[in-house]
């Protein structure tokens, strides 16, 4: 089928995010789950992408990588699902998407590896500092209900998703706005049915696999 959708992923991931999103969209697709070190860095996935790394999607002929374009494309491509604001009104949808994407991501991947931006530096890092990042996404997700308004969207399962595993993890410190914005939307019921995927897929993996 020329429309098939295949969703490339490893329980392990950040295709935990887009397994989320998939089941959102309330769409039919295919899972390919691929291992670390192996199907991920053969020749046939390096073709999907070079990067060798999930998560990935391939929609027909299209491929997209990076899981907050994933979570883009996903909703445009299946509009009837709601998961986008009209054109006229992304302008919060598209900030904080990319916002999770780029600086909170690079913020506390930096923190977690060790990495301190230099005293005086910090405009250099474009995110700044990881408490600035935070106190900005506090704001944020104390607005509204949902990141980009009234209304959930593909932005809140990607900023959600880093708030959530920010919090589990210890890389993003508990504070009562994002336990709200938390308890808000890891309940609905596709993303329970993504935790149960997930987690049934890494239950049933080889030990050390």
């Amino acid at each position: 089928m020329t429309d098939e959708l295949v969703f490339y992923t490893n329980p392990m991931s950040r295709g935990r995010i887009v397994r989320w999103m998939l089941e959102e969209a309330g769409v039919d697709y295919a899972t390919e789950i691929l291992d670390y070190g192996t199907t991920m860095k053969a020749a046939a996935y390096l073709a999907i992408n070079p990067m060798g790394k999930v998560p990935a999607i391939r929609h027909g002929a299209t491929v997209v990588t990076e899981g907050a374009a994933i979570c883009a494309y996903l909703a445009d491509a299946f509009p009837e699902a709601g998961l986008a604001p009209p054109p006229a009104h992304r302008g919060a949808y598209y900030r904080w998407l990319f916002f999770a994407a780029g600086p909170v991501e690079s913020a506390v991947t930096n923190r977690s590896l060790g990495f301190e931006v230099p005293a005086g530096r910090e405009i250099m890092a474009g995110y700044g500092s990881l408490p600035h990042v935070v106190d900005v996404l506090e704001t944020a997700v104390s607005d509204a209900p949902y990141i980009a308004g009234d209304r959930f969207s593909a932005a809140d399962v990607y900023v959600g998703s880093q708030i959530g595993w920010g919090m589990q993890f210890g890389s993003i410190e508990k504070r009562p706005a994002f336990e709200r914005y938390w308890a808000r939307i890891s309940e609905r019921p596709a993303a329970v049915r993504a935790r149960a995927i997930d987690d049934a897929l890494l239950a049933a993996a080889p030990a050390g696999g």
